[in-house]
């Protein structure tokens, strides 16, 4: 069932189109279980409109039409319908793709018209009195059918552009018959901020019509386009989860919500709804199955991340130095990341994340500082390996490391079968518990056989172990530093079913560095499990 938007009010519009624009975008294909998984997190979220898609168009979209009505109880937002005006010569009753829009079941539909007169002319290939003829049938009948219409203008602003009479007659002829928001669409991404304002301001003097933004990304300015209409007058946003979209993407929902709930002060969404907003970004793109971008403002891992020593200094005084909002405003957390470019700040503010307490002491904090300096000199990188420089930290304030096991040697040996196959066996010689533990395993690589291997060895001392799983493994080249030899980097990512944390080793070579990785990995899981050291 569909229910009206708990947001106050109707007098600004948040309309998500990623179930139908955004699901353009190469490499994303939805099923319909992905769509309506999508669809509740976009309610959850608060937006105030939904567009599911093309009913009609195709068998899916159809399918999720009749079944979001069932199965979703939709709190916030109202199911959108997107469909075309009719065609020409036709009428708009007699027209079946609009009447599957009134078969869908949905109670505002949104068309998309044509608005610039060669697109007129040259794709629909009727005359520019017909294509006006066209919106103002299909608004008109719509209406009729007791459905709330939104019209988007296609390639509005190059229509503008070349005929600007002509484009405004279409807005007019939208809103005068029935349209609710009539849509100034940049379909091709090309415009400029300035450029949006100033159509968009000269449009509502000029019309009177009631304003939306639809803005694709082709100039990387799809989100400060949105708020330059919304500058001039538009009170109807459409955008995409995570930016996703044709090409490029579209206007991307999540800067856009939060610069208008937090720097221009309106209220957009329910209340507490901003908070989950970092948490509704990674679930819709596991949902489409695309790591979460690290860099995106606002949601991103690394959108309150901070390495440099002169930042980390003044946000130990003051985090608003060096943050343009509270991170936990949009659900995201400060991170401080430890680098060689760290000073004193940085060590300390990562010790209070991880929960160590440094005790204000100056010379432990400076060897800490000195150490993580020399090891990235040898190529070691510990902003994307917190574990390992937990366990590097928790030495030094301890004394000693943490150690739960000793390693007496490892070997791994790739054998090239005659019949093309490869065979891959690993030993490993381990002393845990005053017990010396000889294991060897096979796998389907020399550094699976070494998991293999290590795993059985000390999984009978310590079960905790069965819980861990290699979840990532990233291997890089680094630099020459000795003639033609090269030094390996390996970063491991490992999980307990509950977290994941990541590790790293540097080596002559790849295996000796994911042994290195391996041994934090397995020490970090023990000391995550409260398992106090052996040795």
């Amino acid at each position: 069932m569909t229910t009206e938007s708990t947001v106050a009010d109707d007098s600004f519009h948040v309309f998500d189109t990623t179930l139908r624009d955004g699901a353009q975008r190469e490499g994303i294909n939805l099923t319909v279980a992905d769509k309506l998984a999508i669809a509740r997190n976009l309610d959850d979220f608060g937006v105030g409109f939904i567009e599911g898609g093309w009913p009609g168009a195709n068998p899916r979209d159809t399918e999720f039409f009749s079944r979001a009505q069932q199965e979703i109880d939709f709190r916030h937002a109202q199911l959108v319908a997107f469909g075309s005006t009719r065609r020409p010569g036709a009428k708009a009753s007699e027209d079946p793709q609009v009447r599957a829009l009134v078969e869908s079941g949905a109670p505002v539909v949104t068309l998309v018209a044509k608005s610039h007169d060669r697109h007129v002319e040259l794709a629909l290939r009727t005359t520019l009195d017909e294509n006006v003829a066209m919106v103002r049938d299909t608004v008109s009948y719509l209406r009729e059918q007791g459905r709330r219409v939104f019209v988007d203008c296609e390639h509005f602003f190059d229509g503008y552009r070349a005929n600007p009479e002509y484009a405004k007659s279409v807005v007019r002829a939208a809103a005068e018959s029935g349209a609710d928001v009539v849509v100034l669409c940049d379909t091709n991404g090309g415009m400029l901020p300035a450029q949006i304002q100033a159509v968009v301001a000269t449009v509502l003097a000029d019309t009177g019509a009631r304003l939306g933004i639809h803005a694709q990304d082709d100039t990387g300015c799809a989100v400060a386009n949105t708020l330059a209409a919304v500058d001039a007058g538009a009170t109807h946003v459409q955008c995409t989860a995570n930016g996703y979209g044709e090409r490029v993407g579209n206007a991307n929902l999540f800067p856009v919500v939060a610069a208008l709930e937090l720097k221009y002060d309106k209220r957009v969404l329910p209340e507490g709804s901003l908070a989950e907003m970092t948490r509704i970004s990674h679930a819709i793109a596991e949902i489409v199955n695309l790591a979460p971008s690290t860099h995106q403002p606002y949601v991103g891992v690394s959108a309150f991340a901070h390495k440099g020593g002169l930042h980390a200094s003044a946000i130990k005084v003051d985090p608003d130095l060096y943050q343009h909002i509270a991170p936990e405003q949009v659900g995201n957390t400060m991170r401080m990341l430890v680098s060689d470019m760290a000073g004193r700040a940085s060590v300390e503010l990562k010790g209070k994340e991880l929960g160590i307490d440094l005790g204000g002491d100056r010379d432990l904090v400076g060897r800490v500082v000195g150490r993580v300096k020399e090891q990235e000199l040898k190529g070691y990188t510990y902003e994307a390996a917190d574990a390992s420089f937990e366990l590097m930290l928790r030495a030094e304030v301890e004394g000693r490391p943490r150690q739960y096991f000793r390693t007496e040697s490892w070997r791994a040996i790739v054998e090239d079968r005659p019949d093309g196959t490869h065979a891959n066996e690993a030993t490993v010689k381990l002393w845990a518990k005053g017990e010396r533990i000889v294991a060897t395993a096979e796998g389907n690589g020399p550094v699976n056989a070494l998991d293999r291997a290590m795993r059985s060895g000390l999984e009978r001392i310590y079960p905790q172990l069965a819980k861990l799983e290699l979840v990532d493994y990233k291997v890089r080249i680094l630099e020459g530093r000795h003639g033609t030899e090269s030094t390996t980097r390996v970063l491991i990512t490992t999980g307990d079913g509950v977290g994941e944390w990541s590790t790293v080793g540097v080596g002559e070579n790849v295996i000796a560095a994911s042994w290195q990785a391996l041994e934090d990995a397995y020490t970090y899981g023990l000391l995550r499990a409260g398992i106090e050291p052996a040795e």
